[in-house]
């Protein structure tokens, strides 16, 4: 059995952004683990209720999650994490690649809430709920990576 491995659907050209638009990745290992059919692609912020285009949101120092207009989403957020650590859980799922700078699923640099594209050190909801459950997970720009990791 191939280890199937959790995406972030955006990142297959998904329309599920904030802002609808399509941002799918190019790169030859995700052509060879779609062939394989080993991803599971995930929109958590779409999990947790959030339409699509919606209003960017982005974590602030106390942990919520505000949009531009001011609204917290924080419930939205952690509901979205929850659903995407069961899809993982339930796909015997042991790594994720996740969209870098996102309030979900960021796993080493995201904004600082101030809505200046500031980034910060810092993870997602998500990715820190998966990865108290043990799952890996690296962000778009780390496959190689993950492809090291899968042949441990």
């Amino acid at each position: 059995m191939t280890d199937k491995i959790l995406i972030s659907a955006c990142l297959l050209g998904e329309r599920v952004r904030y802002d609808a638009k399509q941002k799918g990745l190019t790169h030859p290992l995700i052509k060879q683990w779609l062939k394989q059919q080993r991803l599971v692609p995930v929109c958590p912020e779409v999990c947790g209720g959030l339409s699509t285009p919606r209003a960017a949101a982005e974590m602030q120092m106390n942990g919520c999650i505000i949009t531009t207009t001011g609204e917290d989403v924080t419930e939205a957020f952690q509901a979205g994490a929850q659903k995407t650590l069961q899809l993982a859980l339930q796909n015997n799922i042991s790594v994720a690649i996740l969209t870098e700078k996102s309030p979900s699923c960021a796993s080493s640099k995201r904004y600082d809430g101030s809505f200046t594209g500031q980034l910060i050190d810092g993870q997602g909801l998500t990715t820190q709920l998966l990865r108290e459950y043990g799952i890996a997970v690296f962000n778009q720009f780390q496959l190689q990576q993950v492809q090291e990791y899968l042949s441990k």
